[in-house]
């Protein structure tokens, strides 16, 4: 059911701070970048709609409502991203070819 209302999210000067470095940091992934704008955005005094922000980012309104409830609920943790299903990635030290190929 669709929400009449969007979170409010209000930000300490530390988590602001906090954001901001993560937004500034070339070593960031650009999606954890993306999603600390949309709080920062989100954060503002005006208080902007999901709409709003999603135009001023380019990017969904369904996406910036979904991360800033993430934030709202479970702060900065809440903007990394979750553990994917199924098995992990096998890489074995010995194998270097793919398989089918004959090794010189």
């Amino acid at each position: 059911m669709p929400r009449p209302f969007a979170s409010t999210v209000v930000l300490s000067p530390e988590q602001r701070e906090t954001l901001n470095a993560l937004v500034r940091a070339r070593s960031t992934p650009q999606a954890m970048a993306l999603r600390c704008r949309i709080v920062l955005i989100a954060a503002q005094p005006e208080q902007p709609t999901n709409q709003q922000v999603a135009d001023a980012l380019d990017c969904n309104r369904h996406t910036v409502g979904q991360w800033r409830e993430r934030y709202v609920v479970r702060g900065l943790t809440g903007l990394q991203d979750a553990p994917r299903s199924g098995r992990p990635r096998n890489f074995s030290p010995r194998r270097t070819t793919p398989r089918g190929h004959a090794r010189l």
